[in-house]
């Protein structure tokens, strides 16, 4: 995952570059403009406000998106800069490896928009605690319209993108991992609201993302079958 809050665009790029290369091209960069986490603090600085984070990830996705397609790159911006910065071969994947954005405000939409091969969302963070199921599915019903909105105003297609829903942070949390029936239900449910792909997270016992590991298992195996895939 890459995030503003301690990654840098010019060496993130000759990473990924590698990363691309090592895999044969099967590498997907997931990017957000970061949180108020451990990883807002880890090199020492004070946590960025939301539009510290916002301004930030404006400049960072476009130059990383340069950078990763052009063979040189002499950028001046506000927070990122870049004097000649060469990533020559490339990516293996052409014109560069997909980013999957995440956002769920206007101006990162707008870069999922333009830059994007798909777009995350973890839905609704204010409904998390004492949210509803219904509610949750209004607000990414939402997300999806504003999504298409800023896709049309640059004339781009949404159904280009990819629609990823990170699970465990919706007000189902790992109720979603209780049974078989309840997951498919759940991936059904966003499957119709245009969502693409569903990410659940692997059991960790003792921890927020704790869940059954037989009930896991079948869900990985037996999931898109009963959804008709």
């Amino acid at each position: 995952m890459g995030s503003p809050n301690f990654r840098h665009p010019v060496t993130l790029a000759k990473e990924l570059i590698s990363l691309d290369d090592i895999s044969g091209g099967r590498v997907t960069l997931g990017i957000g403009a970061g949180g108020n986490g451990f990883d807002a603090t880890v090199l020492g600085q004070a946590p960025w406000t939301p539009k510290e984070r916002a301004d930030r990830f404006a400049e960072f996705v476009p130059l990383l998106d340069r950078l990763l397609t052009e063979d040189a790159v002499t950028e001046s911006g506000t927070f990122y800069s870049a004097d000649e910065a060469r990533d020559i071969p490339g990516c293996v994947q052409r014109p560069r490896l997909p980013f999957a954005v995440a956002a769920t405000g206007p101006r990162g939409m707008r870069l999922a928009a333009r830059h994007g091969q798909a777009w995350v969302t973890t839905g609704d963070p204010k409904l998390y605690e004492t949210g509803t199921a219904a509610e949750s599915v209004a607000a990414l019903r939402g997300q999806v319209e504003r999504l298409g909105k800023a896709c049309a105003e640059i004339g781009r297609d949404v159904t280009e993108l990819d629609k990823i829903l990170l699970t465990s942070f919706t007000p189902e949390k790992n109720a979603v991992l209780d049974s078989l029936e309840g997951f498919v239900d759940f991936a059904g449910t966003h499957r119709d609201l245009g969502f693409t792909e569903i990410v659940i997270h692997w059991p960790v016992q003792d921890s927020p993302f704790a869940a059954d590991q037989t009930v896991f298992e079948t869900i990985a195996t037996e999931a898109l079958g009963r959804l008709g895939r």
